[in-house]
């Protein structure tokens, strides 16, 4: 995002003020440079290193336009539901390039992603190795399977985004996973293709990640030790990004020596080198999305200010429900507004209903406003709550914008239940 000569926010050249004009507010614009530009920040961190896939994680922002843009980069795709693997699809997306994660698999899914041809599903319990052996069987298709083990390692971050601990859902523990792979190991209809291992989300410190795949390396030696050999190494993503004042590691600080850490026990072991993938989501999408938000009222009780805007919890959950951090901008300056500490709060009947809080603003009412790294975890996590219709999307690239989700109406929001 940059400034032009006037003093505007713009995103690739478009002027954010202009393209709230044309497409309306609530509105998600995203910058196809950032995004291709963090993708290859990946990319270049693993190249000529091993054999890596970069697989983005779906959840973070599963708009189809974003993930064409990456599939044309070369990415593959983690995915956590059916709906996920259909984008992938309508994307143009390789399935043979997915990972098939979550915890719930359905058997409508599972058959769903075999037939697909999906590359290999990231298994989290024993019973689900059951389901996907019995389906498997039946369909006739062989399923590649890796088990997603949970090595009880604290990522240092928001408890409800921290997945490697032991009473988190995600994955099998350390000690339950050699049983989960012998049943694998010993099924006709299912091959053992990896292990993978995701500790959470917005990490800033990469240690909790090295002390994962020391814990997942030695469980490859017992499995090893069992004759189960395991020949990649999905070692999940959760590089954070800078929303506030957190520093964030670059890929290029992280994955080459978490690779040379596997080649050295590669080495060590006489075997060779396992292919990798990782699976970042949020670094990819969110520095590189803002949601655009008109002010419709601004109000005071008793010494304390509000700007009443017309994006709400619905369309943006994080500040609601982990008190998130957002930065807040206004698009374009306004010289003649008075500057006060604002709560920058929706129309959604919830005292949860914020965005930000205490801000220094200097606006008015019919000013838009930026909501700063929005790209991840916004639109995918948008409800209907109050009845209120999705944000319109746009992607802008080379100074044009162009819609890739239009605004939902009263009529979208009616017709499931009118056409019962």
């Amino acid at each position: 995002m940059q400034t032009d000569s006037s003093g505007q926010l713009t995103f690739e050249g478009a002027a954010l003020n202009s393209l709230a004009a044309q497409f309306g507010t609530p509105l998600y614009v995203y910058s196809a440079q950032a995004i291709r530009s963090a993708y290859q920040s990946y990319a270049k961190a693993c190249e000529g290193l091993a054999d890596v896939t970069i697989c983005y994680a779906i959840k973070a922002n599963s708009n189809i336009h974003i993930l064409k843009l990456l599939a044309d980069e070369g990415a593959g795709f983690d995915l956590v539901s059916a709906g996920e693997l259909a984008r992938v699809l309508a994307a143009g997306g390789n399935p043979a390039k997915a990972v098939f994660a979550g915890v719930g698999k359905s058997v409508d899914e599972i058959e769903y992603a075999l037939k697909a041809g999906v590359g290999c599903f990231n298994v989290e319990s024993a019973a689900e190795m059951v389901r996907i052996g019995e389906v498997a069987q039946r369909l006739q298709i062989k399923a590649n399977v890796s088990v997603r083990v949970n090595p009880d390692v604290d990522a240092k971050t928001h408890p409800y985004i921290s997945t490697g601990l032991k009473e988190n859902k995600f994955g099998v523990s350390m000690a339950a996973a050699p049983v989960v792979y012998a049943h694998a190991h010993q099924h006709p209809w299912l091959s053992v293709h990896g292990i993978d291992c995701h500790i959470g989300s917005q990490l800033t410190d990469a240690s909790p990640y090295f002390d994962a795949l020391d814990r997942v390396l030695a469980l490859l030696d017992q499995l090893a030790a069992q004759g189960i050999v395991v020949n990649h190494l999905d070692l999940g993503g959760g590089i954070g990004i800078r929303y506030r004042d957190e520093t964030p590691p670059k890929p290029a600080d992280v994955l080459p020596k978490l690779i040379a850490r596997v080649k050295t026990w590669a080495t060590a072991q006489g075997r060779s080198m396992p292919s990798l993938s990782f699976e970042p989501g949020r670094s990819i999408v969110g520095n590189a999305g803002v949601l655009l938000t008109e002010v419709e009222f601004l109000k005071e009780n008793e010494g304390k200010h509000f700007a009443i805007v017309d994006a709400a919890m619905n369309d943006l959950m994080r500040p609601a429900m982990y008190e998130a951090f957002h930065g807040v901008v206004a698009v374009k300056p306004n010289p003649t507004a008075q500057a006060n500490t604002y709560d920058v709060v929706g129309p959604v009947c919830e005292s949860g209903d914020w965005l930000a809080r205490n801000r220094e603003l200097a606006i008015e009412q019919g000013d838009v406003l930026a909501i700063l790294s929005a790209g991840a975890y916004g639109q995918t996590m948008a409800s209907n709550y109050n009845s209120r219709g999705r944000a319109a999307e746009v992607l802008v690239e080379n100074g044009q914008a162009r819609l890739i989700r239009r605004r939902e109406t009263i009529e979208d929001l009616l017709r499931p239940e009118q056409d019962v």
